[in-house]
């Protein structure tokens, strides 16, 4: 089947999703990229099904993870922040441990995107996609602008797609 029947195919479907932000500094009130993802998501007629702004720290993202991946009524789990290289960002370590296929494409192409807008600096972010038990998983930069770039870019025009695969 051509990949374009396949993309007709999951014209109807709506993904559910949990969308996590990571920060020690910002709440659900000053969340704007948590907030534009979920814009996003909901144009495209997906369900944002749980949202929560949780502090960077490893043992509280590995346990929330591990939640959220034992239900059946989720598709897909979007992090932002934590992916950078600083001594607190531990994001993409821990959704590494869940996750049973990478997606690796979605890493390159996210540095290649981010590369024609802010140039070298694009080498620092480590964002990451994959599948861990049959929900699809990216994990995302924090800045508002990159997680405009991944959705309208690379996510959106992906996933149902992606869902429709992994619910078969």
């Amino acid at each position: 089947m051509a990949y374009d029947q396949h993309l007709r195919d999951a014209q109807p479907i709506r993904a559910r999703c949990a969308v996590i932000t990571l920060s020690d500094t910002r709440t659900s009130e000053t969340d704007k990229s948590g907030k534009r993802i979920r814009e996003l998501l909901e144009t495209e007629q997906h369900q944002v099904t749980r949202y929560q702004v949780i502090k960077d720290e490893p043992t509280v993202l590995h346990a929330l993870l591990t939640e959220l991946l034992a239900t059946d009524d989720l598709d897909a789990i979007l992090t932002n922040g934590g992916t950078g290289v600083s001594r607190r960002d531990t994001t993409i370590e821990v959704v590494e441990t869940h996750l049973n296929q990478t997606l690796p494409g979605f890493g390159e192409l996210f540095r290649m995107l981010s590369f024609q807008e802010i140039g070298s600096g694009a080498m620092l972010s480590r964002a990451l996609g994959g599948v861990a038990r049959g929900k699809v998983v990216f994990a995302m930069p924090g800045s508002t602008a990159a997680v405009e770039l991944a959705m309208a870019k690379l996510i959106l025009p992906e996933l149902k797609h992606l869902v429709g695969e992994l619910r078969k």
